[in-house]
């Protein structure tokens, strides 16, 4: 086949690429009619707008309202067809493929083409450029516009008049910028990148509606994480085992058992690509009436550390949610069982590219490797559990746990020895001889018993995040309302006046509104109440001075917060040997018959919780087979949810979500992929003083000083600091720098400090209406340690001055002014396992250098001069 060129007929190509590079010259230098100026404007064009997209192109919603929208895409509306073809489209090009090719009409032959027309020639030229080079940003103007145009959701309007700004002022003869926004949108519509690819597939049609899945090849984003510069440097191959102590421990998935066991069953040479999912529905818009399914991926092999880093995931895609006609359709078996089977068809769908019969190849840093992919974890919370299990989605349900068969009459229980685990095998059976329900299985073929090495009802593992922050802390904290409402109403009151009291620190939220408004906590705000209840609850009440049945005595209502916090931090430990295992079993247990103790009676369902169950049986396990908790944890994938979901899902327009939603991510990815820089390293933080307050003369500090105690807005504190600072600054000269006589220099008063370690310290008198005066710990010397009680070589302390001293011809000195504290009693020196301090009539300038860190201090309601330092926060 060959083409020949209409305008200077001896010229003849045998490539559509080499005849389309020489048209676009030829057409240029051709006299034309007004048809043929068409032409030439329309290929001149043809590298940044698509002129037959006949999709509604996503803009934002802020952009000018009179623009042309073309209408939505054209579907398959065949629906008998469905079960004979997969229909498959690529969201980056939807090209008119039944238009008759230009080129094919100019092919050689003694007739003048025929049905020639604009349309057909530019449908073609299309099919031609995705045949060609990826097409790349004309320079990096050009590429930093669209940058900050995706960056920030810029309207056309807004882009277009930065265009025109850019254009007057930069006296360039040629702009280096897009002729408008629309035509920068599209030319990012055709770049291709390969493995950003997002596509879409029909799953089945319900109610006369198309459900689509919106999705990215589950190759390409395993190949984007394989691709990251720093990915090799903590990719592992081959199970370790691991022992920490000299004991048997776990700590990177690759140090449990599944790995050893999984590997062993590939074949000799290849190696074990350890695939992680996440799945959860999560809201669109702050009333909660539109909602979207995200799934995501990332790899075990690489450490936990790196993998918990947001890059280390990738959008796998959105799978459907299915909409019921009526209340009536909702409620039905067979729509609940309709549901089920989509989800499970949608995984088939996505998932079974992974699992090709002689593994898959894939280069890590440059290097070829042969890998088996395998499922290792699935992170969910209970409901999602449930349906990759396709256990019942009811906590009344016979046997609602996913991981084993106990009844629900059971899930209370902290005593149960004999418990039968669910596995492939056993559920197999139920299901093929018509007993499911027996089990509370529901009645469909799970698609996770035809893939090899998983047992889908343990790798669905137990999450931190949905079942003790969001699940039973809320309770905790939701019963302990009911305990003190029963027993004096007025100490929920008291509640909240400790938690509006207690101290700033940095990072920690205040309760100014106390637990009014628990149903609306997000995680990280449980987070950070379950660090200061046990505060709270101390020394809140005395006896039971109304005689209410069942009274709960203040000490043991304290101690089931300290064993919370203890059993918290031990779950977040980066080893757990054989040993650690069985005492965090053991602190589990501990809190886990105290909780039933305490809070059963107010409890409807006498706490029948299968989130309960789950975490006090099977995660001790879950840490042998899969390592340690925070492998498998969704607190940091739920960050996700904003950049996939939220973000873009404000930026549409709120018609067909999805297909908006895959666009936006697409320019991202490629703002993210063409434009990449070097991140340059941040540099070392030195220590830096911020906002001057005051300055002096030594010989004139005492009467500035005394200025400022009677002013009335400096702080007691701050009062207390300038009647000692004299004092202590002669002890500095003799004892610390050994110096005498200095007749004078300047001082500087500040109020703010960030320290090496970027922590910062405050000795402000109003910082949002409120002091602030940050409480540090200093290292002792290790000589010293002999002469002072410490609490493992801290001491601590309450800043109430920091100033720099300059002195001629000297380094200058940044000095803070401390009031310390010593421990409370020398016997029983902590208390919930937190050291109980008194503040002391004791004062020093130490080096600001010197301190250690900051400290999170909580004065002991109803006490005086008793002190918390909060060891649960940092």
């Amino acid at each position: 086949m060959s083409w020949k060129c209409n305008f200077c007929p001896q010229r003849i190509f045998t490539t559509k690429t080499s005849y389309t590079n020489h048209i676009k010259q030829c057409l240029k230098s051709v006299d034309s009619s007004e048809e043929l100026s068409l032409e030439v404007m329309m290929i001149d064009s043809l590298e940044s707008e698509n002129l037959l997209n006949n999709e509604n192109n996503f803009e934002s919603i802020h952009e000018n309202s009179n623009e042309d929208e073309s209408e939505g895409e054209n579907e398959d509306e065949d629906n008998d067809s469905y079960n004979a073809e997969v229909e498959e489209e690529s969201l980056t090009s939807d090209i008119n493929h039944s238009s008759v090719s230009f080129f094919e009409n100019m092919e050689l032959s003694n007739s003048e083409p025929e049905n020639y027309s604009f349309n057909n020639y530019a449908s073609d030229y299309n099919n031609i450029c995705e045949e060609a080079e990826p097409i790349e940003f004309l320079n990096n103007a050009y590429a930093d516009l669209m940058a900050l145009v995706t960056n920030y959701n810029l309207s056309n309007e807004v882009t277009n008049a930065v265009i025109r700004f850019f254009n007057e002022h930069s006296n360039l003869p040629l702009s280096p910028l897009p002729k408008n926004a629309k035509k920068g949108r599209e030319l990012m519509e055709k770049m291709k990148i390969p493995t950003l690819t997002s596509k879409k597939h029909k799953i089945l049609t319900h109610n006369n509606i198309d459900y689509y899945l919106f999705y990215h090849p589950v190759l390409n984003c395993i190949k984007n994480i394989l691709s990251i510069s720093d990915i090799s440097q903590n990719f592992t191959l081959r199970f370790e085992n691991f022992k920490y102590k000299g004991e048997k421990a776990y700590s990177e998935q690759y140090t449990g058992n599944w790995w050893k066991n999984t590997e062993a069953s590939l074949p000799h040479g290849s190696n074990l690509l350890s695939i992680i999912l996440y799945s959860d529905t999560t809201t669109t818009d702050t009333l909660g009436k539109s909602s979207l399914h995200p799934i995501y991926i990332s790899i075990g092999n690489i450490s936990t550390k790196r993998r918990n880093k947001s890059d280390a995931k990738q959008l796998l895609g959105y799978l459907p949610i299915l909409k019921a006609k009526d209340k009536s359709e909702k409620k039905s078996k067979d729509f609940k069982k309709l549901v089920r089977l989509t989800f499970h068809n949608s995984m088939k769908f996505l998932l079974d590219p992974l699992f090709a019969e002689k593994g898959i190849d894939l280069e890590v840093d440059n290097k070829t490797f042969w890998f088996f992919p395998r499922i290792s974890t699935i992170i969910c919370d209970w409901p999602e559990a449930a349906t990759f299990s396709l256990v019942y989605k009811s906590t009344n349900s016979n046997f609602p746990c996913h991981f084993c068969l106990i009844s629900k009459t059971l899930l209370a229980d902290t005593d149960l020895s004999d418990v039968t685990f669910r596995n492939n095998k056993n559920m197999q059976e139920y299901f093929y001889n018509n007993a499911g329900q027996d089990v509370s299985l529901e009645n469909i073929p799970n698609y996770f018993w035809s893939l090899p090495s998983i047992n889908v009802y343990s790798a669905t593992v137990p999450d931190r995040m949905h079942h003790l922050d969001l699940g039973l802390f809320h309770y905790q904290i939701e019963f302990t309302q009911a305990l003190l409402q029963k027993q004096d109403s007025s100490l929920v009151n008291k509640i909240d006046n400790r938690l509006s009291k207690i101290l700033r620190f940095q990072k920690f939220q205040m309760f100014t509104n106390g637990l009014q408004s628990i149903s609306r906590m997000t995680a990280k705000e449980y987070r950070i109440l379950m660090k200061v209840m046990v505060f709270v609850v101390d020394n809140l009440y005395k006896e039971n001075e109304n005689n209410v049945e069942n009274f709960v005595e203040n000490k043991k209502l304290s101690e089931v917060y300290a064993k919370w916090n203890k059993m918290y931090m031990m779950s977040r430990s980066e080893i757990f040997t054989e040993s650690d295992l069985e005492n965090f079993r053991k602190d589990t247990f501990e809190w886990a018959k105290l909780f039933v103790e305490i809070f059963k009676p107010y409890s409807r369902s006498k706490l029948k919780f299968p989130k309960f169950h789950l975490w006090i049986y099977h995660i001790f396990e879950s840490i042998r087979q899969f390592g340690i908790i925070n492998g498998y944890t969704t607190e940091t994938y739920e960050s996700l949810h904003k950049d996939f979901v939220k973000i873009p899902y404000r930026m549409s327009n709120k018609k067909n979500v999805e297909d908006q939603i895959m666009k936006t991510l697409k320019r991202q990815d490629i703002i993210n992929v063409i434009n990449k820089k070097q991140k340059k390293k941040k540099p070392t933080k030195l220590l830096n003083f911020s906002s001057k307050l005051f300055e002096t003369k030594l010989t004139e500090a005492n009467i500035y000083f005394c200025e400022k105690m009677n002013d009335p807005n400096i702080n007691d504190n701050m009062i207390k600091g300038f009647n000692q600072f004299l004092e202590c600054f002669d002890d500095f000269l003799d004892n610390i720098l050994e110096v005498k006589n200095i007749k004078e220099c300047d001082i500087i008063i500040y109020d703010t400090a960030t320290l090496e370690n970027g922590s910062i310290i405050r000795a402000k008198n109003k910082f949002h209406d409120k002091p602030w005066f940050s409480n540090v710990a200093i290292s002792m010397d290790s000589n010293e340690f002999s002469d002072y009680q410490s609490d493992e070589g801290l001491c601590y302390g309450k800043i109430l001055l920091m100033a720099k001293i300059e002195i001629e011809k000297k380094p200058p000195l940044n000095l803070a002014l401390v009031q310390w504290y010593d421990f409370k009693f020398e016997k029983n020196s902590y208390l919930y396992n937190c050291p109980l301090l008194k503040l002391v009539e004791l004062y020093n300038l130490i080096p600001i250098e010197t301190i250690d860190n900051i400290v999170h201090i909580i004065p002991r309601f109803d006490e005086d001069n008793e002190y918390f330092v909060n060891k649960y926060i940092s």
